[in-house]
């Protein structure tokens, strides 16, 4: 995302660039230009004849809110809900919100930079670390306010409650369970096993053991979440990373395991 290089586009208030300079400027492309303008994200300030687009200051102060938003990990269905507040005083205040998001990330990049640099350190000249120092900058309940708001106070207290109960070794093996269901997930997609397959049932299974342990969700609220891992691009980068199209098999299995086996 290249903010400044926007930022040092100055344009008189009735100027405009094109698509090109836009996608050079911005680092993003002009097929996503186009398809920003496609879906009403981000329409041109005018087109030429020849259909080449053409942005105004306005639109370029829109694609950077859009661009942090996006770096945020913010879907664009809710991006488009938030840049289309009209009221100025409103755009500053969610600047600041985002603002004070990036600033929080960019500590907590810090934290880790120096827990990488203490491993360093440990493993050349054999200096101890603790435990909170090894996972120091790793921050599980970096999503809290998003689920407090999704799913209410007292099931993501329990949930907290839950997952401080089971120590570090306990949490460890969480995770690794967790990679252990990607990778899983991944494999059947190189395979081609279908949703309905015995073997992605058992995957599925597993991962709805796995949500268990903080909460039990119904058929819908199962559904619910596993549409969530599609939807929203953080969850779903975290499956498809292995393979595109893992967290949607999940989904799809979810959908059969939940008529079988949930109410």
């Amino acid at each position: 995302m290249n903010t400044t290089a926007l930022a040092g586009a100055s344009l008189a208030q009735d100027a405009t660039i094109d698509i090109a300079r836009v996608a050079r400027l911005s680092g993003v492309s002009s097929r996503t230009l186009r398809h920003y303008d496609a879906i009403g994200l981000l329409p041109p300030a005018w087109t030429s004849d020849d259909g080449r687009r053409h942005y105004g200051r306005e639109q370029l102060l829109r694609l950077q809110h859009i661009l942090v938003l996006r770096e945020l990990g913010t879907g664009l269905d809710r991006i488009g809900r938030i840049v289309d507040a009209d009221d100025p005083a409103v755009t500053a205040a969610l600047l600041r919100d985002h603002l004070a998001g990036l600033t929080a990330e960019r500590d907590r990049y810090a934290r880790l930079a120096a827990t990488v640099a203490r491993t360093i350190d440990s493993l050349e000249k054999g200096t101890t670390m603790t435990t909170s120092q090894i996972f120091d900058g790793f921050d599980h309940q970096q999503y809290e306010p998003e689920a407090r708001e999704r799913w209410g106070d007292s099931q993501v207290d329990r949930s907290n409650e839950r997952w401080a109960s089971l120590g570090k070794d306990g949490q460890q093996r969480h995770l690794d369970t967790h990679r252990e269901i990607v990778e899983a997930l991944g494999a059947a997609i190189r395979v081609g096993f279908a949703p309905d397959s015995e073997e992605v049932q058992e995957i599925v299974a597993q991962h709805y053991r796995w949500v268990s342990l903080f909460w039990t969700p119904t058929a819908e609220t199962y559904r619910g979440l596993t549409q969530m891992y599609v939807d929203d691009e953080r969850f779903r980068r975290n499956y498809d990373e292995v393979a595109p199209g893992a967290a949607a098999l999940l989904r799809d299995g979810a959908e059969v395991y939940a008529g079988m086996h949930l109410s």
